[in-house]
Formats: C-alpha cells, sequence, structure tokens
C-alpha cells in the first residue's frame, strides 16, 4: 500500500503537460450547459407541453434557455474526434488505439442503451429505447478505428463531406418496412417506431450526421499540436470562416437549413428566427453556428489559466463521469418534486415515453430552474474533482478511460 501510495503520486503533473488545457475547459463548459437543458426537460413546468423554440407561444427566456443548449452535443462530438487525436499522437501505437477506440466506442453505446437509459426513464422493463448523443460518439468511435489507418486529413474531409452534403438525404428513406426504416432512422434522420405494445424506439441522434462532425475534429487535431500562437490564430480563423458561412447560407436561404427564418413581430424575435436552427438531425447550419462559436471560444481560452477556466475544467477532465451522476440526481429530485406538489405515487406515470412525471400540474418555473441548475453543477463539483485527481493519479487502471 506504502508504495502504491508514493508511486501515484507524479502522474497528475505529466497528465497536465499533456493535455490541452482549453479542450478541458471548453467541454466542461459544454457539460455545465447541457445539464441546463436536462433539468429543463424534466422539472420544467411546461416541457411536457410546449416547444420552447416555437416563436408562437414560447417567451425570449425560455428559447434562449434551449437554444444555448445547442452547444453542447457539436462540441462533444467534434472534441471527441480532436481527443481521440490527440491521444494517438501522444502514444504513437496505431494497434493499441484502434483497439481502445473499438472496444471504448462499443462501450458507449450498450452504455447509451442501458445505464444512461435507465437514467432517463426510471424504467426497469426498458419499454422506452432512446439512441442519443453518447451512442452516436460510441458509433463514431468505432468508425474512426475501422479507419485509423487512413490520414487525418483524409478522415477530416471526409468528415467534411458529411458535414456539407446531408442535407441533400430526403426525411424519409424508400424502405416500406420497419426494420428499413428504422435502418434509415439510425443512420440518417431521427425517428419513432414501434414494434410492440410495450417498446418504443427513438432516434434522437442519427450516427452518420454526427460521425461528419466526430471524423472533422480528428481532422483538425493537427490544429492543437502547434505552437499556441499559429493555434490561436487558425482557431479564429475557423471560428470567422464558419460563422460567415452561417450568416451567408442563413440570409439568402438557398441552402443547408430545412427550417426557414422570417419577420416577427419585433426585431428580437425576428434574430431569434434567424438562430433558429435544426438540430435533429444537425443541419449544415446548426453545424456552422455552434462549432463556430466552439471554435472563438477555444482560441479565446487558449492561454488563459484564472478561476473561471479551472472551475470548468474539472469537469471537462471526467465528462462521462458527470454526464451519469447528472441524469440519475436531476431524476430523483424531479420524483421528490412531483411528490412533494401533491402527485401520489401510485400516479407517477412510467412505461412508454414515460418518466414518472405527468404533463401538467406539476414543475419549476424558469427561475427556479436556474436556481436547481446552478445548485446542482456546485453540489456536483467536489465529487468531479475528487474523480478526476483520481484517475490521474492511477494510470495504471485502464478501465479508468472508461469512464
Amino acid at each position: 500500500m506504502l508504495q502504491t501510495a508514493t508511486t501515484t503520486t507524479s502522474p497528475p503533473p505529466l497528465e497536465q503537460k499533456t493535455r490541452v488545457s482549453s479542450i478541458d475547459v471548453v467541454r466542461g463548459l459544454a457539460i455545465v450547459i447541457m445539464a441546463l437543458d436536462h433539468v429543463r426537460d424534466l422539472m420544467h413546468t411546461t416541457a411536457l407541453v410546449q416547444d420552447p423554440l416555437d416563436l408562437k407561444t414560447t417567451t425570449p427566456a425560455l428559447f434562449l434557455t434551449r437554444w444555448i443548449t445547442h452547444f453542447c452535443a457539436p462540441t462533444f462530438v467534434f472534441l471527441a474526434g480532436t481527443s481521440a487525436y490527440l491521444s494517438l499522437k501522444k502514444d504513437g501505437n496505431y494497434a493499441r488505439a484502434q483497439r481502445f477506440l473499438l472496444s471504448r466506442g462499443f462501450w458507449l453505446m450498450v452504455l447509451e442503451l442501458t445505464v444512461v437509459g435507465f437514467g432517463i426513464w426510471f424504467d426497469i422493463f426498458f419499454r422506452t429505447i432512446m439512441f442519443q448523443v453518447i451512442f452516436a460518439i460510441g458509433f463514431g468511435f468505432v468508425v474512426l478505428g475501422l479507419l485509423l489507418r487512413l490520414p487525418s486529413r483524409v478522415l477530416g474531409g471526409i468528415g467534411l463531406a458529411i458535414i456539407l452534403l446531408h442535407n441533400l438525404l430526403p426525411p424519409v428513406g424508400p424502405a416500406q418496412s420497419m426494420l428499413g426504416k428504422f435502418a434509415y432512422s439510425i443512420l440518417f434522420r431521427p425517428g419513432f417506431s414501434q414494434p410492440s405494445e410495450h417498446l418504443s424506439l427513438l432516434v434522437a441522434y442519427p450516427v452518420i450526421p454526427w460521425l461528419g462532425m466526430l471524423l472533422l475534429g480528428f481532422g483538425f487535431g493537427e490544429v492543437f499540436k502547434l505552437a499556441e500562437a499559429p493555434r490561436r490564430k487558425l482557431l479564429f480563423l475557423a471560428g470567422a470562416v464558419a460563422l460567415a458561412v452561417f450568416a451567408v447560407l442563413r440570409f439568402t436561404q438557398v441552402y443547408g437549413e430545412p427550417n426557414p427564418w422570417a419577420a416577427q413581430e419585433t426585431p428580437l424575435l425576428t434574430f431569434l428566427s434567424f438562430i433558429n436552427v435544426t438540430k435533429y438531425p444537425p443541419s449544415l447550419l446548426y453545424t456552422a453556428l455552434f462549432l463556430g462559436l466552439m471554435f472563438l471560444l477555444l482560441g479565446f481560452l487558449n492561454r488563459a489559466q484564472n478561476g473561471f477556466t479551472r472551475f470548468f475544467s474539472t469537469y471537462g477532465r471526467v465528462p462521462m463521469f458527470f454526464y451519469l451522476i447528472h441524469w440519475y440526481t436531476i431524476h430523483t429530485s424531479m420524483l421528490v418534486m412531483v411528490l412533494l406538489q401533491g402527485v401520489s405515487w401510485n400516479d407517477l406515470p412510467f412505461g412508454s415515453l414515460e418518466f414518472g412525471r405527468p404533463k401538467t400540474g406539476v414543475g419549476l418555473e424558469l427561475p427556479f430552474i436556474y436556481l436547481f441548475w446552478i445548485s446542482l453543477v456546485l453540489v456536483l463539483y467536489p465529487l468531479c474533482r475528487w474523480y478526476g485527481r483520481y484517475k490521474a493519479a492511477h494510470p495504471e487502471n485502464r478501465w479508468l478511460s472508461y469512464l
């Protein structure tokens, strides 16, 4: 025991030298913002009966609460590819990297359909199977592992081509069978199918569009091997180009976004219409807008070392750990909220597409959603900091890399 304690005091400084701190900060910021969306999903008064992005019924505050969380998924997926590139270059062993990508990819897909799925639905019968971002990242890792011998720029080019062209695909595939429709959905477009009365399949993140982001992130990894000055310059350039593509194509409405914008009653609502882009599946303009913002953040935070960056990098070093814990914490808190608001346990709806909350009559108003979200993030901070330090101090425990 004494020998183990002595030999595990040196890895943290080494890890700090080999990690790109700005990636941890931006990833941590994204996962904290993501928690806001999930708190709103489960606990806001109108979450189950109102689309927060519908300008006919929403408010600017509710719209922006939902809209800002669009930043999260493309950031996670892109930086997953970038981190895979940096890990490969650090280790230099293609065979070992390939094995890890394949095993972690399959592990993430299984995790999504089991541990994550239960955290979302709290249904021991698993009557709802939802394919979300963790499944898409897992699929992307498997594909990346199979293609790992290709040059990173080729993989990045494939990813960019997917991002540019997948909007040309029709919303529904040609297959008429349920299996064929599900296959098209899991690959290209969101969809819902119900093979039986007690089983619902909900595809929220079709894997091919998100694969494009992951491969582009892998190809972009070369930028993070540059010195700080040229890296910062390229990050700002990438951000400016992405946002310019968004602005021009959005204004002209010629391609890349199925949801047109239109003049509204006020300039603010018109602006909200302009930035209201499609996430399911991620349109070209959605991707350009939010990756553009991510590039700018990475550029601004490239050399920053302060309390802000240290706080968010704590979450960014352990994103999966936070992701798993926050679902169970929010869902348990939601059940407590509902019971305290007068609903009996026997009246809680569980089953297909039900997670224990009545659609109306319960919930928190938006200011209290923010208060709960901030409290959640602060409560989980010590646990994430402990796990991050434990993980850094025990690199010999390979299984920790899967969380």
